[in-house]
């Protein structure tokens, strides 16, 4: 019996052991990736299904391989893209069996009621390996709003494509459900906005009805609710109001939940127990993706060289890979075509107007922001666990965006020895490598450099 064939008859046998249910959604979209000296290895769609079925199902499933193949000692559970992607299309051909045909947009107009945009859609969002997870979350909440994944956390840095998942997946609903559901998408600004207007005008319960009676409710940016007080007070309990009455509730974030300080407690253990998937930073193929995507939706074109151009020298901000493109389209709409030198020195212009205003006090003032430290700690003599990684990071980028020598970085950061600047530097380069989580931190600490 080969691999494929024993998996088939594993998930056949698990199938009648637990509920359809369980099964649909832990087990339906495994894969047996590979055994290998008695260990097999299963592949999952994402790290939540991973850790549900190793904790939920390990045994039934070990025991069920062990009865067809006696070789079989342990079992290695890891993420793997196929079974997301196998998820992820699956999904989509069932939405798109719900929903005839994409709606034809005459105008782009905001929706009042929804606050939805409704030129933000499924088909314009480019997948890759950086934001798949995400988009197969997104796929699955549409399929089945309030029941799969709730509530649905999305996060990434700024430009990366989390508002316009957020906005396709209210589109989508809105699509398919027609007036049966009722969407909602409000920035978390607007919602703090409401909230003090509803305090100052004595107005609440009218706040209360607006998010609490619809069925599917998007929040963009909910770390700008992080210590005010009364605006996560109204949001945790609207939270709670429509979980329990099994309302969608979709997030977006520049960072994991446990990674927003000023965030209560309760609101964080909230966000933690439902889907949590995150949009990373697009690879130079996807990025040509989205480049040639851009130019379909307009009926332009673009000579491939200069394509490949962008590309390669835009790699962190979709806004900003979007905004040099219509630079160089309108640059190319008084000309017949556009060279190749032409455009490199339109994306180095852009380029310098970014970087011009950059500067060591910008960037230690970035960092002690992020992480919610007055400045003046981190070019104290303090020795605190809290402070030392937000100081190393502040020389690390000081090194590493504005090519500072190790004993001017230790100058502007209290005097210190250029040693300790150079291990500080080693220190971090080595992390950045091995923790994914550092590495997030860093680039959303760059985005607020560069914003």
């Amino acid at each position: 019996m080969n691999q494929k064939d024993l998996w088939q008859t594993v998930l056949a046998e698990l199938e009648l052991q637990i509920s359809k249910p369980n099964f649909v959604t832990w087990l339906k979209h495994s894969q047996l990736m590979d055994i290998k000296e008695g260990t097999a290895m299963v592949g999952l769609p994402n790290n939540f299904a991973k850790e549900w079925v190793e904790n939920k199902y390990h045994k039934i499933i070990l025991g069920t391989l062990r009865s067809l193949d006696v070789n079989i000692k342990q079992i290695d559970y890891i993420v793997s893209f196929d079974s997301l992607v196998k998820q992820g299309r699956q999904v989509k051909k069932q939405i798109e069996g719900l929903s005839n045909a994409q709606p034809s947009f005459q105008e782009f107009k905001v929706d009042p009621e929804t606050n939805l945009n409704p030129r933000y859609i499924l088909n314009s969002f480019v997948v890759g390996p950086s934001n798949e997870l995400a988009y197969a979350a997104a796929l699955a909440v549409i399929k089945d709003v309030g029941r799969k994944y709730n509530p649905l956390f999305i996060y990434g840095g700024v430009g990366l494509g989390k508002t316009h998942l957020l906005q396709a997946i209210g589109n989508e609903i809105k699509q398919i459900y027609k007036n049966k559901i009722k969407v909602k998408y409000v920035t978390s600004e607007k919602f703090l906005s409401d909230v003090v207007a509803g305090i100052r005008n004595k107005r609440m319960e009218d706040i209360k009805e607006k998010y609490r009676l619809c069925d599917v409710l998007i929040i963009d940016d909910i770390q700008f609710i992080g210590g005010k007080e009364k605006t996560e007070e109204e949001f945790f309990h609207t939270f709670n109001t429509l979980y329990e009455n099994n309302k969608q509730i979709v997030i977006s974030s520049d960072r994991p939940p446990r990674s927003i300080p000023t965030l209560e407690e309760r609101l964080r253990s909230r966000f933690e127990g439902g889907m949590i998937a995150d949009i990373g930073y697009p690879g130079f193929e996807m990025r040509v993706a989205i480049i040639k995507t851009k130019l379909q939706e307009q009926s332009l074109t673009l000579n491939d060289d200069i394509v490949n151009l962008i590309a390669s020298k835009i790699q962190r901000n979709i806004r900003e890979l979007e905004g040099t493109l219509n630079r160089l389209l309108f640059e190319q709409s008084g000309r017949n075509e556009i060279t190749i030198k032409r455009a490199e020195e339109i994306i180095n212009q852009n380029t310098k107007i970014i970087h011009k205003n950059i500067n060591p006090k910008r960037v230690i003032q970035m960092v002690a922001e992020f992480f919610e430290l007055p400045e003046k700690n981190l070019i104290d003599h303090c020795r605190k666990k809290e402070i030392v990684l937000p100081r190393q990071i502040a020389m690390y980028l000081l090194r590493e965006e504005l090519n500072f020598s190790y004993p001017s970085i230790g100058e502007k950061l209290g005097s210190r020895d250029h040693t300790t600047v150079i291990h500080a530097c080693n220190k971090i380069s080595k992390n950045i490598l091995e923790d994914r989580s550092l590495e997030n931190k860093i680039n959303l600490i760059k985005e607020r450099i560069y914003s």
